[in-house]
């Protein structure tokens, strides 16, 4: 296909102008669709006024102020939006579509970031309800876990003092406010769902099917129970998983650089360390309260380690040669380096524990270490550390932990530090036990990255519990490979769930709270050992079936625990057991949710689609639980958007008072001068116009452009909708075999607009809907085709067949545009039907289907004629810069071939004011040529170019010249049509008066 044109029509500087004169009663049209009259309109130009056929529509150009979102909350009601999705899952189609919705938290109030995964899920699935697929959608919440038992909480005094069953009454109370708060907000943002049959992780039945998956895992072996540590919430006294943490860059540690004497020598050290000098191992830490936790110091067996003596004090120590300046440097002395060796000259050495006399601590290899900062040589607390267990395990040493659920030191701690807090006074302490020690050589505020309880927002510590895992380096590898078969999109995010991946060994799913799904484990009081079984699953299951998790902290453990289940485990008597106090992580809850809401045999979804942070959440323990239960993925597709940002590209605060509320964007505030009402479609219009895929920003700014450009559609919507009164396109279009040439283009362009459009919705791609919308509206429609066609529009006779002949464009193209942009502005969309002069009482947008743009419009030859009268008409334009293309007349010399005949078959004859060469060229008279006239003026000007003409796939190439001369039109302006077409001033052109002849006009 040959592509010819360097500028798109009408798109150059300086030419737009011209182009608003060039048809006269276009421009008494004002903005395109406006019917009003001009300002200084004639007397004699009013008595035609009546002949002429102004757009005539009552679609408003604008909503403003309440009017857009009283206007949009009418559509709704009127087409039926709360009926739509029940409407398509009737469908008899085999075709389906399932977008599985990640469920958002039920806490708080509806946000930006929940408008925008909302919009982009809706977007997504009223495409493919217009496309004829039956789509299943069903929204849920995300409702246990410690921030909606914290918020709850916080509205009851003495809450200290609730029973577990009290707390689970108000948790589920406070969800179910945020639920209705957050479930209306999405409606009312336009979101078809099934919001009749919501899932909620409360609900009995999805708590049954949760603890079915959770069995299933750990029947092959992937649940597990063991005592290690964990990420612990001494604020909130429960262990986290890495994906409730949030990273402080700016928390300040208070570390402390500390020795160990060495009590035995490392035997291949004997030659230099002789035992008559006193030797210790350099440590540097930032969390002093772990050192009476301390077993081991660990060091790298392939790193290189220096024997110093300190100058100012003669003291001997032993750390990382890498290391020896800049810990000089810190301790403000100087190091003599006495000799060098390999970290695995280190082995067997063993050094004194600073806190506690008579422990030992021994020199034991590791990779873990690092020589970026520190010492090279790594105090190891197999309690608070998971490097630091690995290390334990491997060595058989003790795993002791010393501090409480609380974050305070036990009793086991001595009476010293017992009591005290260790992000507090309790560290404060142990750093005076290593200064009375002598241990302490320096200590110095630290700043780093350091975890927070995301949901608390105070520190983290590790510790050592007993807790339930997921085996996660036991199911990665198939989870790693199962994911490379997913399509993700963008692209570059599937390598970051597999690194993060990959770095997960294990899962802690275990949490010390009461609101959430209970693990339905059961332990002998006293040996503490689990029982589980088939049996105790089975009952367990049924009893939550009917009356929810509630039941295990309701009903005795009789009810709960059958007698045959204890006898096949071995046991005696019921009560002999406790039930187990510990609840299932919420990624647990929501990441079973594809084996409750999922449909079919498969329980496979076509797409996920959430915000970035959900690759190391709701994604992740998707895949792992999908994978573990049955080895597949639960979905087929994933889609990852970015988060909201202030349109500076700053996060959102209240302080900063650039938080953007949807409620506000949509009714406006106080102040609507300060905060508009813009309704649910400038909403949808900002989620669909940005670049998901990154950081998406809002504002004023970017709300008000976004109206505008709404607007600006608006004014294209009913220029088409006002030039259609009175046609009916069942009975009044015209056979595409018998239109004007220009108008068989723009159905050609329609039909290319349609395709791509089709492919970036398909590629979830719909900032670039937005962009090939615009483009096509403005450039193609609005500035090329409807200031070609005024004329014809304006004042043909009604039903003339080359009026017919654009308005079936009209018609083609406002229901392919209108059906292009429905699934991002279904209130527009619906509204613009409500205003169609014909199919009165249609059924709307979504219950008619998608584009139909027909193939048979696909007529690559054709652009050639009219993109080569296009490149003819721009330098004709361009020669008269400023001036009325109507005041003159345009000669076109072609040599003869390809091109001549092209622009023949826009003109047949050689001069012509009415023919379609000369309505593409907007001047009052175009003359077609072969050569140049003899009498051409000494002083007219002549534009000459070439055109490239391209077809059939290249096998027709030919490059022709051409001419254009602009001169001064001889002919008087008609006061009818107002070209310069008439013999006299006084009365109508020809064209004119025939057309008010057969209207029986005088």
């Amino acid at each position: 296909m040959f592509r010819v044109w360097r500028a798109p029509p009408l798109a150059r500087p300086g030419l737009r102008a011209q182009v608003g004169l060039a048809r006269g009663w276009a421009h008494s049209a004002a903005s395109e669709a406006d019917s009003r009259q001009p300002v200084a309109e004639s007397r004699q130009d009013s008595q035609y006024r009546d002949t002429v056929l102004l757009p005539r529509s009552r679609f408003p150009a604008q909503l403003p102020g309440r009017l857009q979102p009283e206007t949009e909350l009418e559509t709704q009601q009127k087409c039926g939006f709360s009926e739509l999705y029940s409407w398509q899952r009737q469908r008899k189609t085999k075709q389906e579509f399932c977008l599985h919705d990640g469920p958002p938290y039920a806490n708080g109030d509806p946000h930006v970031g929940h408008a925008l995964n909302k919009i982009l899920k809706d977007i997504t699935n009223r495409f493919y309800v217009m496309r004829g697929y039956k789509v299943h959608y069903v929204p849920g919440w995300d409702c246990h876990g410690l921030p909606i038992e914290l918020k709850a909480l916080s509205e009851v005094k003495g809450a200290e003092n609730l029973s577990p069953m009290e707390i689970r009454q108000r948790a589920r109370e406070y969800a179910e406010r945020a639920i209705e708060k957050q479930k209306s907000a999405f409606i009312r943002w336009g979101v078809m769902a099934d919001w009749a049959n919501c899932y909620r992780t409360f609900d009995p039945k999805y708590e049954a099917n949760q603890l079915r998956v959770f069995y299933k895992m750990y029947y092959k072996g992937y649940i597990y129970q063991d005592y290690k540590p964990v990420f612990w919430s001494p604020s909130a006294k429960t262990a986290l998983a890495e994906a409730e943490l949030e990273y402080n860059e700016q928390h300040v540690s208070r570390s402390v650089y500390m020795k160990f004497p060495l009590l035995k020598s490392p035997p291949k050290l004997t030659s230099v360390i002789d035992g008559s000098t006193p030797v210790s191992v350099l440590v540097w830490t930032t969390q002093p309260w772990t050192v009476p936790a301390n077993q081991a110091v660990c060091y790298m067996p392939d790193s290189a380690y220096a024997i110093v003596k300190c100058t100012t004090t003669g003291e001997r120590f032993i750390l990382a040669a890498d290391r020896v300046e800049s810990t000089a440097a810190v301790l403000d002395t100087q190091f003599e380096v006495m000799s060098t060796c390999k970290g695995a000259d280190l082995a067997d050495g063993s050094c004194a524990h600073p806190t506690i006399p008579g422990r030992v601590s021994p020199l034991l290899p590791a990779n873990h270490v690092t020589m970026a900062k520190g010492t090279g040589l790594v105090h190891t607390a197999p309690a608070h550390g998971m490097e630091d267990y690995s290390v334990a395990s491997h060595h058989q040493l003790p795993t002791d932990c010393l501090v409480d659920e609380g974050g305070f030191f036990t009793e086991a701690a001595g009476p010293e530090l017992q009591n005290k807090n260790v992000l507090e006074e309790g560290n404060e302490a142990v750093i005076q036990m290593l200064q009375a020690a002598g241990i302490l050589l320096k200590e110095e505020k630290f700043v780093h990255s350091y975890p927070y309880d995301w949901r608390t927002k105070k520190p983290m510590i590790i510790r050592a519990s007993k807790q339930w895992f997921v085996n996660t380096a036991s199911v990665k590898a198939t989870a790693q490979e199962v994911l490379k078969k997913v399509k993700v999109i963008p692209t570059s995010a599937v390598n970051r769930m597999l690194e993060m991946l990959d770095r997960r060994t294990f899962w802690c799913i275990s949490r010390q709270r009461c609101w959430g799904v209970p693990i339905p484990v059961f332990y002998e009081k006293n040996t503490g050992e689990c029982l589980i079984n088939s049996e105790t699953i089975t009952d367990i299951i049924k009893i939550v079936e009917q009356q929810g998790t509630d039941a295990w902290w309701t009903l005795p453990i009789e009810q709960l625990l059958s007698k045959e289940a204890v006898a096949k485990a071995g046991g005696h008597d019921v009560l002999d057991y406790v039930k187990g106090q510990d609840v299932l992580d919420i990624w647990f809850d929501s990441g079973t949710s594809w084996a409750y809401v999922l449909e079919g045999a498969e329980q496979r979804a076509d797409t996920y689609l959430e915000g970035k942070d959900q690759l190391g959440g709701w994604f992740q323990s998707s895949l792992l639980t999908s994978v573990a239960a049955r080895k597949k993925a639960p979905y087929k597709t994933l889609v990852v958007h970015g988060f909201t940002l202030g349109e500076k590209g700053e996060k959102m605060s209240k302080s900063i008072g650039n938080v953007v509320d949807p409620d506000v964007v949509i009714n406006g505030g106080e102040d609507h001068s300060k905060d508009p009402p813009y309704g649910a479609d400038v909403l949808r219009w900002w989620v669909a116009e940005s670049n998901v895929f990154t950081e998406v920003l809002i504002g004023p700014v970017v709300l008000n452009a976004a109206r505008d450009d709404i607007n600006k559609l608006r004014n294209t919507l009913r220029f088409m909708l006002g030039n259609m009164a009175g046609f009916n396109p069942e009975t009044d279009s015209i056979p595409t075999s018998e239109m004007y040439i220009v108008d068989q283009y723009m159905l050609h362009l329609l039909q290319d607009y349609g395709s791509k459009v089709t492919e970036a919705y398909k590629e979830y791609d719909y900032s670039k809907v937005v962009r090939l919308l615009q483009a096509f509206c403005s450039r193609n429609l609005s500035n090329f085709y409807f200031s070609i066609i005024k004329d014809r529009l304006y004042c043909e006779e009604e039903k003339d067949p080359k009026r017919r002949s654009c308005q079936t464009v009209l018609a083609e193209a406002l229901d392919v545009v209108v059906r292009s942009f429905a699934p991002i502005l279904p209130h527009l969309a619906e509204e613009v039907f409500q205003y169609l002069p014909y199919k009165k009482d249609s059924e709307g947008v979504f219950r008619t289907g998608w584009i139909n743009a027909s193939s048979a419009w696909k007529k690559p030859g054709i652009e050639e004629a009219i993109e080569g009268a296009c490149a003819m008409r721009d330098s004709f334009l361009g020669s008269i810069s400023g001036k009325n293309a109507l005041e003159y007349e345009v000669v076109i010399v072609i040599e003869p071939g390809l091109l001549f005949e092209l622009m023949e078959a826009l003109q047949a004859e050689e001069t012509s004011s009415v023919s379609q060469l000369n309505e593409i060229m907007m001047a009052s008279q175009t003359t077609l040529l072969s050569e140049l006239p003899k009498e051409t003026p000494a002083d007219a000007n002549i534009i000459k170019g070439t055109f490239l003409i391209n077809l059939e796939g290249g096998d027709i190439h030919e490059e022709s010249s051409y001419e254009v001369i602009a001169l001064p039109i001889a002919k008087a302006k008609c006061p009818r049509c107002r070209r310069y077409t008439a013999d006299s001033s006084s009365t109508p052109c020809p064209r004119c008066l025939k057309v008010m002849a057969g209207k029986g006009s005088t």
